[in-house]
């Protein structure tokens, strides 16, 4: 890890003149406060810089506003994306007064989950694989007013643009075949690299590899390496900073909206885990699919916390669009082997004990990744303390199940309305160590029911128009 010391050298080296301090918001959100060079020093690294945080979302009143955004030198990137040299950091939040770290701080939120999982026993390090989905677009239009309400997706590869008079060179993925296609098909193959090309070289990030997803309309996926905890939900806030840019760059729009266009594929987030103990893999046995005992338990309390967790993790109204069935969405509640149907799925690429893990296929890029892989890891250790059993595995195709069948198959809830009270009901495994705490659980229900569930619930659907105006 860079000193201080060395961060300063660094900025003289690359004629610096701007610091970027980087924190994020309750709803997962990147937000920045930028400095002359001059004002950075190694005290900085201690005292912080003073700001005022009673307008991001979710934070502090107006009368509790001032607090200190210290900057972490584990990390800093040269931003490629401004015109002036400028150095970015990551920062955490605390109380000017108490000097204590502020609870509703996400990233906070992760380092106690962290901290928790050493607390147990159990093992030293948990580590994170996520694969964030998105969709990139030419061009998008939307408002809503008290008189009407729209949306319009003008994508490249869309294929209800077959029609375009004009850019129209009539490559373009049908429904649900947009897996793996070669170019001129993959309209996007040149903008993925140049995005991979930023990850690796600006951010220090590790990428695996990039494709095409199966949506038509420009649906994509790069995969980066797994890491710590929280060094992941770091990595993932640094993703969704370069794809948008480098996609803003080329002219194009990126969202990580789970659900953006209706009868295809949405965009998922699906989050490989791991436990390690002294450098040794705690997930290999000789279990089903090579799994360890405590897999299978950690397996147990996510699918027991999985309503819940739902709230967290699928935290948008949107979210509930994509988990619906026949969209290789896992809405139900079961563990398999290659299976992706299945919500916890069991990787069997390798038969390395090293990359044994488990991939929990629920979760979507609008979640705030500070607090999904947090939530995760909680309730997985408290399958693994309570020895939950995962109940029996599910290896066939859960959408070919016989209602009879599926019934017995419970599943996740059907909207964001029904994930927050599973919160608000089931949330004790996220208070042990005091990783999550009741003001925050109690906040952020009541910020997406109101800003989000009743925003939503309370304005008419374009639809309701064509369904019932002539009723």
């Amino acid at each position: 890890m860079p000193t201080p010391k060395e961060i300063l050298e660094y900025c003289k080296q690359h004629e610096v003149k701007i610091v970027d301090i980087r924190f994020t918001d309750l709803p997962g959100l990147w937000h920045h406060i930028s400095f002359p060079i001059g004002q950075l020093s190694e005290a900085s690294f201690e005292d912080g810089f003073g700001m005022d945080g009673s307008s991001i979302r979710g934070w502090a009143a107006i009368h509790e506003s001032d607090m200190l955004l210290t900057p972490d030198p584990s990390w800093h990137m040269l931003d490629p994306f401004c015109t002036v040299p400028t150095l970015v950091l990551i920062g955490n939040i605390s109380d000017p007064l108490t000097r204590q770290h502020y609870d509703r701080d996400p990233r906070y939120i992760a380092q106690k989950a962290e901290a928790y999982l050493l607390s147990t026993g159990i093992a030293d390090q948990a580590f994170v694989g996520a694969e964030a989905e998105f969709f990139i677009f030419d061009n998008i239009r939307f408002d809503q007013r008290e008189q009407h309400g729209f949306y319009y997706i003008d994508a490249e590869e869309g294929r209800w643009n077959s029609g375009r008079e004009t850019d129209n060179l009539g490559y373009r993925p049908r429904l649900k075949e947009g897996y793996f296609p070669v170019p001129p098909t993959d309209h996007y193959q040149d903008l993925r690299t140049e995005m991979v090309m930023q990850m690796q070289n600006a951010a220090g990030l590790h990428v695996e590899c990039h494709h095409h997803e199966v949506a038509a309309g420009g649906q994509a996926e790069i995969d980066g390496r797994f890491d710590t905890l929280l060094k992941s939900a770091d990595h993932m806030m640094k993703f969704k900073y370069i794809v948008r840019n480098v996609a803003n760059e080329y002219g194009k729009t990126v969202t990580f909206m789970p659900k953006p266009i209706f009868g295809d594929n949405g965009s998922g987030m699906h989050t490989h885990q791991s436990l390690w103990k002294g450098g040794k893999p705690l997930f290999a046995g000789d279990g089903y699919a090579g799994l360890s005992q405590m897999a299978l338990h950690y397996i147990g309390g996510l699918l027991k916390h999985a309503p819940a967790l739902a709230a967290i993790m699928a935290p948008t109204t949107n979210s509930y669009k994509r988990l619906v069935p026949g969209y290789e969405a896992p809405v139900n509640l079961a563990y398999s082997r290659r299976n992706r149907s299945a919500a916890c799925r069991i990787p069997m690429y390798s038969a390395s004990p090293k990359a044994k893990r488990v991939e929990f296929r629920p979760p979507d890029p609008s979640a705030n990744p500070y607090l999904c892989f947090a939530a995760l890891l909680m309730a997985g250790l408290d399958g693994v303390e309570n020895r939950m059993n995962p109940g029996e595995p599910l290896d066939r195709d859960i959408y070919d199940l016989s209602p009879e069948e599926l019934k017995h198959v419970p599943s996740l809830p059907g909207s964001l309305e029904e994930a927050l009270d599973a919160l608000e009901a089931d949330h004790e495994f996220l208070l042990k160590g005091e990783v999550f705490t009741e003001d925050v659980i109690h906040t952020w229900i009541d910020y997406k029911r109101k800003n989000e569930v009743d925003a939503v619930r309370l304005r008419p659907h374009p639809y309701e128009f064509q369904l019932y105006y002539d009723i």
